[in-house]
């Protein structure tokens, strides 16, 4: 193997990178304080785009070093493991197989892809592009899961579905993740109903006449975000 396609490589350049400024605005930005959905969290201290620039240079990373990576305690560790995988499954030359092997090590991982901002790194890419010419059981499986980021991940897949006009999956899925107790998962079905209602205006308003009453205030603020003003005061009155 090449040396620098190791996860022993690429955290040894990515701790390089670290600053004790940046953990600082990291652990504000995460919200890391007890009762937070970030606490127990660890993080390096390295700008998010040093590790998506340190990920798009060993994108060639084998599965196997990347689940090396998602094992790591550190948040940006985990990170630069999703965002090789995303890379990869979304570069046109990457063989077929190789996007199942991350397909099948998203899922079987996903207890180390365990934050917003790891599912939303790579759910679309591996998760929802692998499924788009085959059966989408998956998602709804993924929907049902007692796990948060697991739920994310359903919903937050359907982006490559939006990309190409498919939206059946997003309104379907978004219709079982209504009750979701998670404030973030509102926020994630209501800012994918808005990104369908870019293509179908119509069918989002008609999700909207017959859901609004009973929708999350959250979800109801992102999905309405594009509408006009006189739309927006009908649906929020109904909430």
């Amino acid at each position: 193997m090449d040396d620098e396609l190791t996860a022993a490589r690429y955290v040894e350049r990515l701790t390089a990178m670290r600053s004790d400024e940046e953990l600082v605005k990291i652990q504000r930005y995460f919200k890391t304080g007890e009762g937070d959905y970030g606490a127990g969290d660890v993080f390096l201290g390295v700008r998010m785009g040093d590790v998506f620039a340190l990920s798009t240079e060993l994108i060639d990373l084998p599965p196997d070093q990347i689940e090396l990576l998602l094992e790591s305690e550190l948040h940006e560790v985990r990170a630069g493991g999703c965002s090789v995988m995303a890379k990869q499954a979304a570069r046109k030359k990457t063989p077929e197989a190789r996007r199942a092997e991350l397909y099948e090590l998203y899922l079987r991982r996903l207890d180390r892809i365990n934050n917003w901002d790891l599912v939303d790194l790579a759910a679309r890419d591996v998760i929802g592009a692998y499924v788009i010419d085959r059966p989408r059981n998956v998602l709804y499986e993924l929907a049902r899961s007692e796990d948060q980021w697991a739920r994310r991940t359903a919903i937050y897949a359907t982006h490559a579905f939006i990309k190409i006009g498919q939206l059946d999956d997003t309104f379907a899925l978004a219709e079982l993740l209504l009750d979701d107790p998670e404030d973030l998962m509102h926020k994630a079905v209501g800012g994918w109903l808005r990104e369908a209602g870019k293509h179908d205006r119509p069918r989002l308003l008609a999700f909207l006449d017959e859901h609004a009453p009973a929708m999350p205030r959250t979800t109801l603020r992102y999905a309405i975000e594009h509408l006009d003003a006189d739309q927006k005061r009908r649906y929020r009155a109904q909430a």
